[in-house]
């Protein structure tokens, strides 16, 4: 690997204007992620191409709450001190030479060496560095440039690519000569020999070039890339389009969470949480305020929408509780019922203080059935008691867990896992068991086992284990269901990390409490998520526990109604949606007068359809349904006209273009 190592490869960039490939390929050639250059390719709008570059300078500011992003100055900086000092001898323009480049990625050497004048050496300069080690780099280095053949620029030097016999003059041959061109370097300058065989001081070369050197090349290429997180870029472009302008270019980093738990209801809920890398309030009248607003969407396989919400948080505290938490970060902890499938869940959280915002993307996998299963493991740092009235995000019946999502505890933590086991049958719950195994580095290092026959709950099961005694270091815990002859038939992997410290910084935890899990709202998520599946007979279930236990609700009637309506039991559909129909909801008429137009009863369906329309504005649909219902009654004037305005809000109903043609012609031969 040589000196062109530190040419950043060129993308397809030939359809941007010349501002936009000028940023691309000249501007910001040097220290641009190759996901950044991904992401800014895909653009296809000058509106996005500048919130991009908005982004992508903000990600490099070492402090945002400044006027000044000194980052972007000083690099703008250096690329004009290379253009005014390094184009001009050179036919490429100063930021584009060999100087240019080191200049501008690295900045200004400590100091320079020049060798200008020795009588059998080419024209060289070496650049040294120190206090680099921030960057990934060796904390001391040189870099060589020199003159090939005597003539033309600068160009950068490989020990191991160029070596020894590229600088003498008029000096060709095998290996062995760049022995000789060593001595013949060292007979005139000792320091620049030493450095034409490593780019390290003190390196051993043993009188070989060092291959150490070309990694070192490799390194200072990529510095400016691996000194950015770049995941925001990736984020920009999934969610440019959904939030606010104002938001788009602050995408800021989190750790979540994201676990299934089954309560005592047999409902599934989605426990997460969203621990934000910063945090910002707006300080009003001595009060430290911001609005935190949730957007989540989970969607089937085929992308379509089965459950979204979403909510807004106020933050307020007074200067004594803002004082407890400043040093602290932000951790957010939700919950949300989901039945049976498999989906990917997509959850948006913004800072409106600081117009910031993160995302957490997450496949989910909630079982159906009985099939023996093994849910999450929950690791948690923390466990108490609370109140059993109200649903929080993982709380297993009175008690409270707070998870670690990095799976890193102190020594002075209890660990608790929690894990959920479904399915088992009565022979593996009285005579089977649970074990945990932790290990480190593949070796068993603790192993903790209790019959199942001997836990309180049916299928939760809780362990707290004491880290005291666990040296710091990264170890794999497994959970197992073993039968009664000690056989493993479910397992479940996860891993913790124990901190050398005592005791670890933890977030401030905002959890969202919701109501009791007897509460029948749950119910209707489920019911209302299986309609979207379009599983009408299992939403039925649900749906008519919640209604009976609420029937004032008229939005649990509705849903009720559209799960019998889809199963075409259109009497159970008027029976329940009847009491609702003069209460201004605009869903019960329509449905209403959809189940009487199913079921034959036509004038009941017209006065529902007209009064929807005279409340709420005609629909096509609407239309095309009151004026079957005219038609059916034999009033071909009315349904004409219903179907004529039906097809000036939608020409694109080809079968109703057609009937209206027919019915057209039959009054006319009438």
């Amino acid at each position: 690997m040589g000196a062109g190592s530190l040419y950043a490869q060129k993308g397809d960039s030939a359809g941007l204007s010349p501002r936009y490939k000028s940023w691309l390929e000249e501007e910001v050639v040097y220290i641009i992620t190759p996901i950044e250059k991904k992401v800014f390719l895909q653009l296809s709008a000058d509106r996005e191409r500048e919130l991009f570059i908005q982004a992508f300078w903000k990600k490099r500011d070492p402090n945002p709450l400044s006027e000044i992003n000194e980052f972007k100055e000083g690099h703008e900086e250096r690329i004009d001190y290379a253009n005014r000092n390094f184009g001009r001898i050179s036919a490429l323009p100063g930021w584009k030479t060999d100087r240019g480049r080191v200049y501008i990625i690295l900045g200004a050497p400590l100091s320079v060496q020049h060798y200008d004048n020795l009588s059998s050496i080419y024209p060289a300069e070496v650049w040294s560095y120190q206090g680099m080690s921030k960057y990934g780099l060796p904390d001391a280095f040189d870099i060589v440039f020199y003159k090939r053949h005597g003539v033309s620029d600068y160009r950068l030097y490989s020990p191991s690519a160029d070596g020894p016999e590229s600088l003498v003059a008029n000096f060709s041959g095998s290996q062995m000569d760049a022995d000789a061109a060593f001595k013949q370097i060292q007979s005139e300058s000792p320091d620049l020999a030493l450095v034409s065989l490593s780019l390290i001081p003190g390196e051993s070369t043993l009188g070989v070039t060092s291959l150490s050197s070309d990694r070192l090349l490799a390194d200072i290429n990529s510095a400016p890339q691996r000194a950015v997180e770049d995941a925001y870029a990736e984020k920009f472009l999934r969610y440019k389009d959904i939030v606010e302008v104002e938001y788009s270019a602050n995408y800021i980093g989190n750790e979540s969470l994201v676990v299934l738990i089954r309560d005592r209801t047999g409902i599934f809920f989605v426990n997460y949480l969203v621990e934000l890398d910063r945090f910002s309030v707006n300080l009003i009248n001595n009060k430290y305020y911001t609005k935190i607003d949730i957007i989540g969407n989970v969607t089937d396989k085929s992308g379509k929408t089965i459950f979204q919400y979403q909510r807004s948080l106020p933050v307020e505290m007074d200067q004594d509780q803002f004082d407890k938490v400043k040093a602290q970060k932000y951790s957010f902890h939700d919950l949300f019922p989901l039945t049976g499938g498999e989906y990917k869940f997509n959850l948006l959280v913004k800072n409106e203080a600081s117009k910031e915002f993160t995302s957490v993307e997450k496949e989910l996998s909630v079982p159906e059935g009985l099939a023996l299963t093994m849910g999450d493991l929950v690791l948690s740092f923390k466990s108490e008691a609370v109140p059993v009235d109200k649903k929080r995000a993982f709380a297993v019946d009175n008690l409270q867990l707070y998870p670690a999502p990095l799976c890193d505890f102190g020594r002075n933590d209890d660990l608790t896992v929690f894990l959920q086991i479904f399915g088992l049958n009565q022979e593996t719950r009285r005579e089977g068991s649970l074990r945990l195994v932790i290990f480190q580095e593949g070796k068993e290092l603790r192993t903790w086992e209790k019959p199942l026959s001997e836990q309180k709950s049916p299928d939760s099961f809780m362990v707290t284990l004491s880290t005291a005694d666990i040296p710091p270091g990264y170890y794999e815990i497994r959970a197992s269901v073993l039968d009664k002859g000690k056989s493993e038939i479910l397992g479940r992997d996860g891993h913790f990390i124990i901190s050398p410290a005592g005791t670890l910084p933890r977030p401030w935890v905002h959890s969202v409490v919701h109501r009791s899990a007897n509460d029948p709202a749950y119910l209707a998520i489920i019911g209302d998520e299986l309609l979207k599946k379009t599983e009408f007979a299992a939403a039925k279930e649900p749906l008519e526990r919640a209604y009976r236990l609420n029937p004032d609700s008229p939005q649990l009637a509705l849903s009720l109604s559209e799960a019998l309506f889809s199963l075409k039991d259109y009497k159970s559909a008027e029976k329940i949606l009847e009491p609702f129909s003069g209460k201004g909801v605009s869903e019960v008429l329509e449905l209403l007068g959809r189940s009487y137009h199913a079921s034959g009863e036509f004038d009941k369906a017209i006065l529902c359809l007209t009064g929807y329309i005279s409340h709420f504005g005609p629909t096509y649909p609407v239309l095309t349904v009151l004026g079957d219902c005219y038609y059916k009654l034999g009033n071909r004037d009315e349904a004409i006209r219903a179907w004529e305005r039906s097809l000036e809000m939608n020409p694109d109903q080809g079968d109703l273009k057609r009937l209206l043609e027919s019915v057209k012609k039959d009054k006319i031969r009438s």
